[in-house]
Parts: C-alpha cells; structure tokens; sequence
C-alpha cells in the first residue's frame, strides 16, 4: 500500500513535517509493509518558506530589517538558487520589514519573490512596506505622512520614479514595480480591502484593535485606496485576497505589479504534490483545527480536492473538527486528537495507528 503523508502544521505545537512523521511512526506500527512519502504541505501561512526550502533544496539567508514595532531584527528568508528566486514570510517582520526583506531579495539576484501573507501584525494596507521601496505619501499640507493612523489625510503618492516604477496600465501579474521583478503573494483567504469582509474588520479584532480605532483604521484605508486609484491608476481594493494580511495583498498589487495567487497552489507546485498523489493509494492530511474555513483555501481541502481528482481516499488527522458535515464530508475520514499540545505527537501516532488498522480491512 503506497501512503502519501501532506499535512499543514499544527500552528503552536508542531511544524508540517513534525506532524507528518508522526503520523507515519503511526502508520507503519500496524502496516509496517506500507510505503510511505511525506510531503509536509502550507497554504501561505506561517510555515509556508519552510515547507519550500524543504522540498525544493533551498537555504535560509539572513537579513537586517525593522520589526513589528521598529526595532532593528535579524530576519530570515528562503533562497531558492535552482531558479534564483526567493521566499519570504511577512510573519518574520511587519510593515517597512517586509520591503527590506524585498529589497534584500532582489540585491541578491531574485527574478521571483513568493510572499507569504499569514501571521500578520499590521493593517496598514502596504504602506509600510511601500515606503521602505521608496514610496512616499503626504497630506494636504504637502507634510510627509509616516506613520499608518496618519493615512487618513493622505492626499499624494510620490513613486520612486528612478527605480524604475511600471507604469501604471502594465497588468499586475508582470512583473514590476520598483523592485523589477515578479512578485507572487501566497494567500489563503479571499477578504477584499475593505468592509464588512476587509483586512479591518476581519482581522482587526483579533490584534486587539478597539471598536474606535477600527472605525480609524478601516477609514485610513478607504482613504490609502483612493488615493492610490487617483495617483498610480490602479484599483485592487475589490480583488479577492486584497485584505489578506492586514491589506498587504492590496498593497503588493497596488505598488510592486505583485500577483495574488492561492498559497496552497503555490506550496502543491513547489512539493510536486500533484504527481505525488497520482502514485499514491490513500492520501492523509491535517491540521490544527478542521472547520468551515478550512473550506476557503486551506491545505487540507487543496489536498482533499487534490485526491478526489485522482480517486484516492483521503483522511485527515486534525487537532479538532468542527462539527459541519460539508466540511467533514471533504474527507473519507476525520480523525481528532483531543487532548493537549504537549501530547500532540504521542495523539498523532495514535490516531494514525487507529486510521492504519482501519486501511488493512
């Protein structure tokens, strides 16, 4: 029996591949004949550079750069010298550290950056990031504007026009921008800019914003995206995956040509997942928590959708499940831990030998 192993992480606890080898020790207790091949998966996520360097060959490299709250870092990011591109996370970063990051890249030879957009700390709609590419932006009063609260005045965008900026009518899956290079964003959800589905209202909550200063930031934003509409001819605000990472997917489009792309499609081309599943006879995935999000371009589906194209079953081994029958019926099994994080590994073997005792009849 020919087992293919691509599970997410299990966020907090443990990486893909931890999870992944967990669950073949699992396996292999009650079919120790099986073959088996694990290909940790992402979806864009944190986790997602990790995953590439790993199956693509790739080193990390190290840069200097600005953290969330200004402080000068030490980031890390992927290279990938088979076809000199790299990978990085914004989760490493935040804001103006995302661009060093950019620029790092592309000094060292990138002709494509993939950007991972989970694990955000900021909702500043790029702004941070374009102005560490050269970007400058200010209000009424020709005053420059650099911090994100003050994004309700802007008025004007400076584009650093000898950095070769791409005019304004190139499609965005070109590549461009300052940098002069592709840009792709591995994204795993679908929130436009704004509104009640945005990067504001969506996510601001979970990073602590008041209901006052959502009102504030949401209407910074509104204001970032007119002016970008007015000064650089573009308008992404609507673009499914546009608030991914508190606006960073409207801003990689509106300032770097940058293409939004499903992560987890980014993640199955870089493994070769595809080809991996045709060989395989059953397919097992996972993550932390199994619900209806799942359903909006999490691995686990993209592996289920994956499986079901070839007519393989497919299980999943997650932390927990919610109890939606659309997305349990997304798999021929669900399989949930219960338990706590330090015994995850020792629950994963478990409901791994349990799910093999299940395949030998």
């Amino acid at each position: 029996m020919r087992i293919l192993i691509a599970p997410d992480k299990f966020k907090g606890s443990l990486s893909a591949r931890q999870v992944a080898e967990n669950i073949a020790l699992g396996v292999r207790d009650v079919i120790p004949d099986a073959q088996i091949e694990i290909a940790p998966v992402a979806d864009g996520g944190e986790g997602t550079a990790e995953v590439i360097c790993n199956a693509r060959g790739g080193e990390w490299v190290m840069c200097r750069a600005q953290g969330p709250l200004g402080n000068p870092i030490e980031a890390r990011y992927v290279w990938l010298s088979e076809n000199a591109s790299a990978v990085i996370e914004m989760s490493e970063v935040a804001g103006f550290g995302v661009g060093e990051m950019l620029l790092d890249g592309a000094k060292r030879g990138a002709r494509e950056i993939i950007v991972g957009l989970g694990g955000s700390m900021t909702n500043d709609g790029g702004f941070g990031m374009a102005r560490a590419l050269g970007f400058r932006f200010f209000d009424q009063q020709d005053n420059e504007i650099e911090k994100t609260v003050d994004l309700i005045s802007v008025v004007r965008i400076e584009a650093p026009i000898a950095a070769g900026v791409s005019p304004a009518t190139e499609p965005a899956s070109a590549s461009g921008g300052p940098l002069q290079i592709r840009i792709a964003a591995a994204c795993d959800v679908k929130n436009p800019l704004l509104g009640e589905n945005g990067a504001t209202r969506t996510f601001g909550p979970q990073k602590g914003a008041t209901p006052d200063e959502l009102e504030i930031l949401e209407r910074a934003l509104m204001r970032l995206a007119d002016t970008v509409t007015r000064e650089l001819g573009c308008d992404f605000r609507n673009n499914p995956g546009a608030g991914a990472a508190g606006g960073l997917g409207f801003g990689l489009m509106s300032f770097c040509s940058g293409e939004l792309r499903p992560g987890f499609d980014i993640v199955a081309d870089a493994v070769e997942l595809e080809e991996k599943i045709r060989s395989a006879d059953v397919v097992i995935t996972g993550e932390g928590k199994l619900d209806r999000q799942t359903l909006e371009g999490k691995a686990p589906a993209g592996v289920a959708l994956l499986a079901r194209k070839f007519g393989k079953r497919v299980f999943a081994i997650v932390g927990r499940a919610a109890p939606d029958q659309q997305v349990r019926d997304t798999f021929d099994g669900v399989y949930e831990l219960g338990g706590s994080i330090p015994q995850a590994r020792e629950l994963l073997r478990e409901r791994a030998r349990e799910l093999g005792s299940t395949l030998k009849h």
